[in-house]
């Protein structure tokens, strides 16, 4: 990168330390502790954004992550599902008939409701 944030002409890719490196240092800046954070963690945060915000299909996450899309070792499961995950919905409101109704979105055709 150039100053301001350019990208430069012979640009090559970063390797995969020199992007940690330069991820925990981020972590430095904003006080956080960088040790139990790797680039694994964008592979696990990078699958449930696709999921729960891009909504894409199992079968197509498997197949950005890499994974086997067999579905016989459901390795995706536990990048879906996170020790600290915050839940949009609570468990009660799943069929709560006075709930507020969902809005079908015309991008991805799925119905979510909003809080």
């Amino acid at each position: 990168m150039a100053s301001g944030d350019r990208p430069v002409v012979d640009d090559i890719a970063m390797t995969s330390e020199q992007f940690l490196e330069l991820f925990r240092n981020n972590l430095l800046d904003i006080g956080v502790d960088p040790i139990p954070y790797g680039t694994h963690s964008f592979r696990h945060g990078g699958c449930q954004y696709l999921a729960s915000n891009r909504h894409w299909p199992l079968r197509q996450i498997c197949d950005w992550g890499g994974w086997s899309v067999e579905f016989s070792n459901l390795t995706i499961v536990r990048y879906l599902i996170s020790w600290n995950d915050n839940p949009v919905d609570t468990r009660e409101d799943y069929f709560n008939p006075a709930r507020q109704p969902a809005e079908r979105c015309f991008q991805c055709g799925r119905t979510c409701h909003h809080q």
